[in-house]
């Protein structure tokens, strides 16, 4: 299960404990409460309100800290990403100034062999002409080369060429250990920088891995936090989710407690019509209840008057979650449920009933339109309007009841949207 649909299981859990809340406190009992039960139980919702706001309020602090931690630790994996491009390219750099050195090292070392050749051969000549100068059988000696001369000048320029010759192969000689001397110390030089390099190079790698290390600790830690974040978010749902129910569930109670103070007379007319028994029962319920409705549409039919009084035998039923029987009703399943009676079929949910039939104004309302409340949400509560100002519905704090929507609780959340069935 992924993080997001697990919020959202626990949001609905949450829904199902507080309606759960709202039906031990409420729908187990009747709209025979008295004062004293009623105030008692709108100051242990209070309590259980205060209780949530507190916990909320912890929830915002731990909110704070964390946005705070997780701001911290993108500047830091961001200054550590910095300083990985940065220690790469000197990476980089260092890589490429050792493979110079290297081939310039194979360079060196492919010229002292040459200058090494070089010298060997001329030694080799140098050599050789020292034993043709001296050896004897028919070549001639150094000697015989000097003593040979025709004349005195002839002498001289023999002996200065053998000295010329002689000197000429022994300083080539000597520029080619000094040229061989020369490049074996740059190689030296060259050996030098390359572990020196090399050493950077050990460095280096120790920087970027210890960059690397930092960076994955901290994206790990920022995992958490974020983990932590959606846990904090969905609390906060929950939180606010039960607040809501809450509220909704005290201005129920409120409102029970002004009909316990001071009943509401539609009350009074719906009880005492329910204990007629003749023929003409059910329009005389809806004459009792409709004065105050405007004539501008006909009078609601035969089939309309069954659905408006079908609730009247269970006034009290306890108000149950999904309920749509008089074993227990909620909003929509009684206006479903009642319709149902009078053979007219219509959907058992807010969201459905809020567009179905013909939009009504709420000034040319009549008995048997469906009207709505903004309560936990827009359209959360239905009921039948009985005119008068009064609707029948299953309230989740008192059950099946009738109650006065033109004054009081129910006079707040009355968001004038109504729909005729008709």
């Amino acid at each position: 299960m992924g993080k997001r649909t697990l919020k959202k299981t626990l949001i609905t859990l949450t829904t199902v404990a507080v309606v759960g809340l709202g039906s031990t406190l409420f729908t187990g009992t009747t709209h025979a409460e008295t004062v004293q039960e009623l105030k008692t139980k709108q100051s242990e919702i209070q309590q259980d309100r205060e209780a949530l706001l507190a916990k909320l309020t912890d929830a915002e602090g731990q909110m704070a800290d964390l946005l705070i931690e997780l701001e911290t630790l993108n500047e830091k994996i961001e200054e550590l990403d910095a300083a990985m491009v940065e220690n790469q390219k000197q990476m980089d750099k260092i890589k490429t100034s050792i493979a110079d050195k290297e081939s310039e090292i194979d360079a060196l070392e492919e010229e002292i062999v040459k200058l090494e050749e070089a010298i060997e051969a001329r030694f080799e000549i140098l050599k050789e002409r020292a034993v043709s100068y001296q050896q004897n059988g028919g070549e001639i000696s150094y000697l015989e080369v000097i003593f040979g001369s025709k004349n005195f000048g002839d002498f001289i320029s023999r002996v200065s060429a053998v000295n010329k010759i002689t000197e000429s192969d022994a300083d080539l000689m000597k520029k080619q250990e000094e040229d061989k001397k020369a490049v074996e110390e740059k190689k030296t030089a060259v050996i030098s920088k390359l572990d020196e390099l090399k050493d950077m190079e050990v460095e280096l790698e120790g920087v970027l891995a210890l960059i690397d290390e930092q960076k994955a600790e901290n994206e790990s830690r920022k995992e958490e936090l974020e983990m932590k974040q959606e846990d904090i978010i969905a609390l906060k749902e929950n939180l606010q989710l039960e607040d809501s129910q809450l509220a909704s569930l005290e201005q129920d109670v409120k409102a029970s407690l002004r009909a316990a103070i001071d009943p509401a007379p539609a009350v009074a007319v719906a009880s005492a019509t329910v204990g007629e028994a003749d023929s003409s029962e059910s329009g005389g319920k809806l004459e009792a209840l409709s004065k105050k409705t405007s004539s501008a549409r006909p009078a609601a039919s035969g089939n309309i008057s069954t659905a408006i009084n079908a609730g009247f035998s269970h006034l009290g039923t306890p108000y149950v979650w999904a309920g749509k029987s008089p074993s227990g009703f909620d909003c929509s399943g009684f206006v479903s449920w009642a319709f149902a009676q009078a053979g007219i079929s219509i959907p058992s949910s807010t969201s459905q009933l809020s567009s179905f039939g013909t939009k009504v104004s709420a000034s040319n309302m009549q008995p048997g339109d469906i009207v709505f409340f903004n309560t936990y949400k827009t359209n959360g509560h239905v009921g039948i309007y009985l005119g008068g100002g009064k609707f029948i519905g299953a309230q989740n704090s008192t059950g099946l009841a009738v109650a006065d929507m033109s004054s009081g609780y129910w006079a707040g959340k009355f968001n004038g949207h109504v729909r005729s069935v008709k």
